[in-house]
């Protein structure tokens, strides 16, 4: 039995001059679970999380205290249209979340966010 191979999920940005990072992508929160799983067995340290609030599987400030428990190095991103100021306010406590971007967010205000975190932890 032939298995298809699936896309590759690793991708790379260019956010300065001096500064390149490689990325990857999941489509839910288990998914994205796995991918963290992966890469530390890999010996890979990830920095970075950014999530979503409301994704398939559980939502994100839920996946964001799983990996503060598990992996409480790794900052996060949380990206949201629909949270409430006490839920946002329980993600700043709670987690390792260095930023809350409300939808419609800005890709100038994340790539600053990414890239002032990147440098410091590079």
């Amino acid at each position: 039995m032939s298995r298809i191979k699936e896309p590759s999920r690793k991708q790379h940005i260019k956010l300065m001059d001096e500064l390149i990072l490689v990325y990857e992508k999941a489509s839910d929160a288990n998914s994205s679970l796995q991918v963290i799983e992966e890469l530390a067995r890999a010996g890979i340290c990830l920095i970075l999380i950014i999530s979503d609030w409301l994704m398939p599987g559980m939502k994100g400030d839920e996946i964001l205290d799983i990996v503060k428990r598990n992996n409480p190095e790794i900052k996060a991103i949380m990206i949201t249209g629909h949270a409430d100021t006490a839920a946002l306010e329980k993600v700043r406590t709670n987690t390792s979340v260095i930023g809350i971007l409300k939808k419609p967010w800005n890709a100038l205000e994340l790539k600053n966010l990414i890239s002032a975190h990147c440098i410091e932890s590079c």
